[in-house]
């Protein structure tokens, strides 16, 4: 809790600090639209954190949104289909995605690194290929406005995205830290191999987490898709990846595995977003966010790597002290 406790007081510093230097931070409209956006980004970021727990990666995060948003977009308009198997096709289609991911790993031993990576440049060549790199839209389809209200509306003043985080973030938190399932996903993050003896199916494990985050990715990629109401095979949900692995590494997941929290990674996801929307009130360029996004992963990185040496040192110094008695 040190560091989840640690990074939520840094949040709150950070909102007083920019409400100070541009008092439309706490204009009503702004806070929607940047809980709309966490509520999006968190998502995804949800079950990119659950990967990295394992030790494992996903960078196809983003690629694999601009492929779902033009398929929605092609069933819905083109293939008439429903809006309900619409988009249960697509979470389908993203489950069946990250367990070819999950199956590549684990049986055939690749590195999530390269799986993923692969995985980021043949969605997103598929999604342009597919659409011969035109952009899709969903024009005047019946139908549709659960899904648009889902993306943009409100509940009772808070947006349907954010309130939809928090669903999934306490049915994620009960499975993470209160189940059977979070027992191993942690135990494998840790060391695979002690686990491995320990009885635990590691592989099948990692799989399903893989899996998991496909899931979310989906939903979140639906949610952008009615958000922009467009999808731009090129450029939709490009470097997306990059914007969940900072949540996560920021919100204390830890690259190495075996590290991480649901809270934290909430926690994560608002103070980056409140980072884009201080460079956005103060007029910076939009294309510093890829700056902020690298400054956050090394600090991330950084501190992990201070915290477990000093974890590790405490460590060694109990067990000599036992020793010396």
């Amino acid at each position: 809790m040190k560091k989840e406790l640690g990074i939520f007081v840094l949040l709150i510093v950070l909102c007083i600090i920019v409400s100070i230097i541009n008092p439309n931070f706490l204009l009503a409209i702004n806070l929607q639209n940047l809980a709309r956006q966490i509520g999006a980004f968190g998502i995804f970021s949800i079950g990119l954190g659950l990967v990295i727990i394992t030790g494992g990666i996903e960078l196809s995060v983003g690629s694999m949104m601009a492929l779902l948003g033009v398929l929605l977009s092609m069933m819905l308009t083109e293939g008439n289909m429903g809006v309900a198997l619409a988009v249960l096709a697509c979470i389908a289609i993203a489950m069946a995605l990250t367990l070819g991911h999950g199956l590549l790993i684990t049986r055939l031993n690749m590195q999530p690194f390269i799986v993923t990576l692969c995985g980021l440049l043949f969605y997103r060549g598929l999604a342009r290929f597919i659409t011969n790199d035109e952009t899709k839209g969903f024009g005047t389809v019946a139908g549709l406005d659960f899904l648009r209200s889902l993306a943009n509306g409100n509940i009772f003043g808070i947006p349907r995205p954010f309130v939809l985080l928090l669903i999934i973030a306490a049915i994620t938190w009960v499975v993470l830290h209160r189940s059977v399932y979070g027992r191993y996903l942690f135990a494998t993050g840790r060391n695979a191999e002690a686990a491995r003896y320990a009885g635990i199916n590691t592989k099948w494990i990692v799989t399903f987490t893989y899996v998991i985050a496909g899931a979310l990715t989906a939903i979140s990629g639906v949610i952008f898709a009615f958000y922009t109401n467009s999808v731009s095979p090129a450029n939709h949900g490009n470097a997306y990846e990059l914007y969940g692995i900072a949540a996560a590494v920021l919100g204390g997941c830890s690259l190495r595995g075996g590290e991480g929290s649901v809270v934290g990674i909430l926690i994560g996801t608002a103070l980056l977003q409140v980072l884009r929307n201080l460079v956005n009130l103060l007029g910076i360029p939009s294309s510093l966010d890829f700056a902020v996004m690298g400054a956050v992963i090394l600090i991330g990185v950084m501190a992990d790597q201070i915290f477990t040496e000093r974890r590790n040192r405490r460590q060694i110094a109990l067990m000599r002290e036992s020793e010396s008695h």
